[in-house]
């Protein structure tokens, strides 16, 4: 998955002029101004960033899955906007670094969040997502990746049978996320370089211009 946070549309369509067809987006807003009604939308364009609830109903518009749930209160806005005959797949955030800033549901969490997840028809359980803790070197974040790989066998034993993917690793650690079960990493600066630094160089441009 190309990780498309603050590159513009030009360049994304340049990566699908290349075949690329999934597309990973951070920011709903930012999101919905480059696929919602343009020819972009026909790419898989999953969120991959923390989800606020009154964010759910303009993600609806373009997203093919949200790969952060990570609280029943999450699930609970989902349901009231998302068409059960057309379920949305989704993938459930997990801590594995323990990290107090990060997002995702501790590891201890994980299974009545699963189960919550699982007896929705709105929702589809596709497996689990994490990311490597901050500022770590790929061999330190392998063991958030192993536990997460742990985490979905033991979903698997469970009765589970549709939650297998990983997504997990990215630019600077996605060799180890792939040796240790990785089906699914996010790729961002690897493709398009450096992330800007100010809003001058950011797109969608600030409002100040």
């Amino acid at each position: 998955m190309l990780v498309t946070k603050t590159v513009p549309p030009i360049r994304i369509k340049e990566a699908m002029d290349l075949g690329y067809s999934l597309f990973g987006e951070n920011r709903v807003q930012e999101a919905v101004g480059k696929y919602a009604g343009t020819d972009l939308g026909r790419s898989e364009i999953p969120i991959i960033g923390h989800l606020q609830r009154n964010k759910v109903k303009p993600m609806l518009r373009f997203a093919s899955c949200l790969q952060s749930v990570d609280r029943e209160a999450l699930v609970v806005a989902l349901e009231r906007h998302v068409d059960p005959s057309s379920p949305l797949d989704v993938l459930i955030q997990v801590n594995t670094s323990l990290e107090d800033s990060k997002y995702g549901v501790p590891p201890e969490a994980l299974w009545s969040l699963a189960e919550r997840v699982e007896q929705s028809r709105h929702l589809r359980l596709q497996g689990l997502m994490t990311i490597g803790r901050l500022g770590a070197s790929p061999e330190e974040a392998r063991p958030g990746f192993r536990l997460l790989r742990e985490l979905r066998d033991e979903l698997l034993r469970r009765g589970f049978p549709k939650a297998t993917e990983l997504s997990m690793g990215m630019s600077r650690d996605l060799e180890v996320a792939i040796e240790e079960g990785a089906t699914l990493v996010r790729v961002g600066t690897a493709v398009f370089g450096t992330r800007p630094t100010s809003d001058l160089d950011y797109w969608p441009p600030s409002r100040n211009g």
